[in-house]
């Protein structure tokens, strides 16, 4: 990614596919090796290394959240790493849920039905042209709040 631009491009069509990608839109972006930290409080097939990961997770989050998009703000490139500054946006269609890193559940909350929207920054690194490893900042309090499920 050498400009601003390339670089919110391809973020911008990254987090599309989390919300609407198949199978194969993960395998031509994503590295046969790629690793998601966040995947740790996940089901354990989002652990998965690769695009089969990457798209559990997203099947995960469709799971939980309907109408899910992102606002990109701010997009920063640096050598193989891109970061975006976003919202995330949605409605909390499906049990909220949440992973122990031995994989038992952790969390689970009936949907609430309730639209959110909460910032959160990513974190890609690329390798060959592909994502080699992602991770996040997310303000899930604020989202726990939005959700009447924290006071």
């Amino acid at each position: 990614m050498t400009t601003t631009t390339d670089a919110r491009t391809t973020i911008e069509a990254r987090l599309a596919e989390m919300a609407t990608g198949d199978l194969a839109a993960f395998e031509r972006v994503s590295h046969p090796a790629a690793t998601n930290r966040e995947a740790v409080h996940e089901p354990l097939p989002c652990r998965t290394p690769g695009p089969e990961g990457y798209y559990a997770t997203a099947l995960w989050l469709r799971g939980m959240f309907s109408d899910m998009r992102w606002d990109v703000h701010e997009v920063i490139a640096q050598d193989d790493l891109i970061v975006a500054h976003t919202t995330m946006r949605g409605r909390h269609t499906g049990p909220l849920t949440k992973y122990s890193p031995d994989g038992d559940l952790a969390l689970d909350v009936p949907a609430t039905g309730v639209e959110f929207a909460f910032t959160q920054t990513h974190w890609y690194r690329f390798q060959d042209g592909l994502i080699v490893e992602h991770w996040a900042n997310r303000d899930d309090l604020g989202m726990l709040v939005q959700l009447g499920i924290m006071g």
